[in-house]
C-alpha cells in the first residue's frame, strides 16, 4: 500500500492507494532446458510472489520447447512486473497473460483416493457418477477416482468426499490455452 498526502481545505490527510488483488493465468513458452523451471520459479519467490498453481511439460519435441503454466494472485501493477520480468529470462520466447487476452480453456486433473465400504459406497460411487468421475481402481475398501475439470469442480468433489472417507487428493495443476486459431 502507498500513502500520498491529499489536500482538503487548509489541511493534508494521509490517504491509502490500494489495488485489488486478481487471480490470473499466465502461459509462458521456453526452451527446455536443465534449469529454466528454477529459474522462472525463483524469479517469483525471490521477489514475494506466491504461485498457486504451476503446471511444465514439453509441449513441442521437435524444438525442445516447453510451455510453463503459472496461476497468481497479484494487482495489476504486479503483474505487469511479472511478465516483465519473464520476458527478459533468455531462454523465454512469450509470456501471455491468458485472463487478460480474453477467453480462455483451463483444466485440472486430481486423483482422489476415498474409503468406501457399506452405505458410504454406494454414495461414493453415486456423487462419481454425477461428478463424471473415472474409477481407475478399485478394491473391496477404496476407490481411486480420476476427475478432471475446472479447479472448483474437483474441489466441490473433494468437499463432498470428505464425510465420505476421504483418504488422500494428488492434483496437477492447471492446464490452460487460448481460444480461437491462434496459437502461441
Amino acid at each position: 500500500m502507498n500513502a500520498h498526502l491529499q489536500p482538503t481545505g487548509s489541511a493534508y490527510f494521509l490517504t491509502q492507494e490500494t489495488q485489488q488483488t486478481e487471480r490470473h493465468t499466465l502461459s509462458v513458452l521456453v526452451d527446455n532446458e536443465p534449469g529454466i523451471l528454477a529459474r522462472v520459479v525463483g524469479l517469483f519467490s525471490a521477489r514475494g510472489y506466491n504461485i498457486e498453481s504451476l503446471t511444465v511439460s514439453e509441449t513441442e519435441h521437435d524444438k525442445r520447447l516447453s510451455r510453463i503454466t503459472v496461476v497468481v494472485v497479484a494487482t495489476q501493477k504486479v503483474l505487469v512486473q511479472i511478465k516483465l520480468q519473464l520476458e527478459r529470462l533468455v531462454p523465454v520466447h512469450k509470456v501471455h497473460d491468458l485472463t487478460a487476452e480474453g477467453s480462455y480453456v483451463e483444466r485440472e486433473l486430481a486423483l482422489i483416493k476415498v474409503r468406501g465400504t457399506g452405505d458410504h459406497r454406494a454414495e461414493t460411487l453415486r456423487l462419481a457418477d454425477a461428478f463424471r468421475a473415472h474409477i481407475i481402481d478399485a478394491t473391496v475398501e477404496s476407490f481411486i477416482f480420476e476427475v478432471t475439470g475446472k479447479p472448483d469442480k474437483i474441489d466441490s468433489f473433494i468437499a463432498l468426499m470428505a464425510p465420505l472417507g476421504l483418504v488422500e487428493v494428488v492434483r496437477t495443476g492447471l492446464a490452460a490455452i487460448g481460444r480461437g486459431p491462434e496459437g502461441m
